[in-house]
């Protein structure tokens, strides 16, 4: 099909997908959005403006974070705590070791002296029972008891005092409490600390081994917490943000604008649709589906700068949407280049089946991390066109055909270096294609699992294409889940404002 014939079958298609969607619901929008929606439990309640207080501002801040752990937690099934060392050249691995040693050396010259010094090692012993009680569960009242009665600081101290203490003993005790206690995982580091003999750096291992028994109990307490937040993350969620919203009403502020910057787009796409159609009743008042405009403002997540701050109701899903986008970016290219190629040197590929699948592995390697500000996109595909003429060449060969000459190669080269300038033609062609797939996608019914149809010129990224689709659609169904009664009170102040206020006045008391 002629590149011209496929931008006009592309623009018919998405307008035909637009007014699917529009369809849809534009006949019962206006009734939807101006009803009265506080009325439902699910609804988020309106705030009055009020000043806040640092105190509030802290509270919103602390249940933002568990919002987003929690999200976290049960949408990423290899979410996990890690210990982190930090670099030992860097600042703060170099403070900590600075610091670290210090407290260990002056612990090992107390313990040298004659009497020896036991006061700072009764503090760690001290510390240690602490953390060995924080792993009991509930009922386990004889190594409780036992812990308590070996690790009794006020019993040490007293054996200190007459130059008693049993620091090896104790010391013993504690690996084998540790080594009851502890995961499988951590047998190895178990028997490390029994064949350790100096007690300063047995005490000092000791410390390391609980810190990562403290992060396997951290990651097993997520693990049975997360079915349970599966099942309630919806409400969960929203009941968290309606306390975050309480505690701060301008927590909208950005949610809002992004909403209303897709009214303002359609409202322009409308505008200029009326404007080329003769006879059109521009005085009637256009009708906005807010499907459409939800959808469309998900559709500007793909494109979206991430260096600009995302609407509140998404931060929780930025890192996946970021990676999202990085990825289309890279599947974007790929079709490129293959259309480019397709087109000039369509006759070479006839004997390459393969050539799509060696054209990703080419590319992928190279396009990795291209979101960031340091890539070096001319760069990246001039090393691709290179590889792919090489390849050519090498297939040409080995059939007995003539390799391609050096002007095809300068041309291909240079037609795949051209993606990346503003407004070329393939770029755009493809870019369409692949918002028109995603728009599809959204306008599928929720409960629909089949995939919308490949449009032409993307079958070479199809699998990669429907899983990007499958991971972007569950994000936005989620999301719609969660904060749909936000939404739809945006949407309803924006688009049918005089009801709004009409609602408003009838809900203000008289005298």
């Amino acid at each position: 099909m002629p590149l011209n014939d496929e931008q006009n079958s592309d623009s018919e298609s998405s307008r035909l997908s637009e007014s699917t969607a529009a369809s849809s619901d534009s006949e019962y929008s206006r009734q939807s959005f101006n009803s009265d929606s506080s009325s439902k439990p699910s609804s988020p309640a309106s705030s009055p403006p009020k000043v806040i207080t640092f105190d509030e501002l802290m509270a919103a801040a602390r249940n933002l974070t568990d919002l987003t752990l929690a999200h976290e937690i049960a949408v990423n099934a290899n979410f996990c705590l890690k210990h982190e060392d930090f670099p030992q050249n860097s600042l703060v691995g170099t403070v900590k070791h600075i610091v670290h040693k210090a407290f260990w050396d002056h612990l090992e010259s107390e313990l040298n002296e004659d009497p020896p010094e036991y006061e700072h090692a009764i503090k760690l012993f001290e510390e240690i029972k602490e953390i060995l009680l924080s792993f009991l569960t509930p009922g386990a009242n004889r190594i409780q008891n036992q812990i308590c009665e070996v690790l009794d600081t006020d019993l040490i101290r007293q054996q200190a005092e007459h130059n008693a203490v049993d620091i090896h003993g104790l010391a013993n005790y504690i690996i084998n409490t540790m080594g009851k206690l502890c995961a499988p995982i951590r047998d190895n580091d178990i028997k490390q600390l029994k064949a350790t003999d100096n007690i300063v750096e047995l005490l000092r291992q000791i410390f390391h081994v609980l810190d990562l028994m403290k992060m396997d109990m951290a990651n097993y307490t997520i693990q049975n917490l997360r079915p349970y937040l599966q099942r309630n993350l919806v409400d969960y969620e929203r009941t968290k943000f309606q306390e975050i919203l309480e505690e701060t009403p301008s927590a909208l502020d950005l949610t809002t604008e992004w909403i209303k910057e897709s009214i303002e787009d359609e409202l322009s796409s409308i505008s200029d649709e009326s404007s080329s159609s003769s006879g059109a009743d521009s005085s009637s008042k256009p009708i906005i589906s807010p499907t459409l405009v939800l959808n469309n403002c998900y559709l500007k997540l793909l494109q979206w700068d991430y260096h600009k701050t995302l609407p509140e109701t998404l931060l929780t899903d930025e890192a996946r949407l970021q990676e999202l986008r990085e990825k289309l970016n890279q599947l974007k290219i790929i079709a490129c280049v293959c259309l480019i190629t397709n087109n000039m040197v369509g006759a070479a590929i006839v004997g390459m089946p393969d050539f799509a699948e060696q054209l990703k592995r080419i590319s992928v390697p190279l396009l990795e991390g291209m979101n960031k500000k340091t890539f070096d996109l001319k760069e990246a595909l001039n090393a691709i066109s290179v590889q792919i003429c090489s390849k050519l060449n090498r297939s040409l060969t080995e059939r007995g055909l003539p390799t391609l000459s050096e002007e095809v190669q300068n041309n291909l080269m240079g037609q795949i270096a051209h993606i990346v300038e503003e407004n070329n033609p393939i770029s755009s062609l493809i870019d369409k294609r692949i918002q028109f797939f995603m728009r599809s996608l959204l306008a599928l019914p929720h409960f629909q699992k089949c995939m919308p149809a490949m449009p032409g010129g993307l079958a070479v990224i199809q699998t990669e294409m429907e899983l990007v689709g499958s991971q972007y659609a569950s994000i936005v169904n989620f999301n719609k889940q969660v904060y749909g009664p936000f939404y739809a009170n945006i949407l309803r102040k924006l688009l049918f404002p005089e009801a709004s206020m009409g609602k408003a006045e009838s809900e203000t008391p008289t005298n």
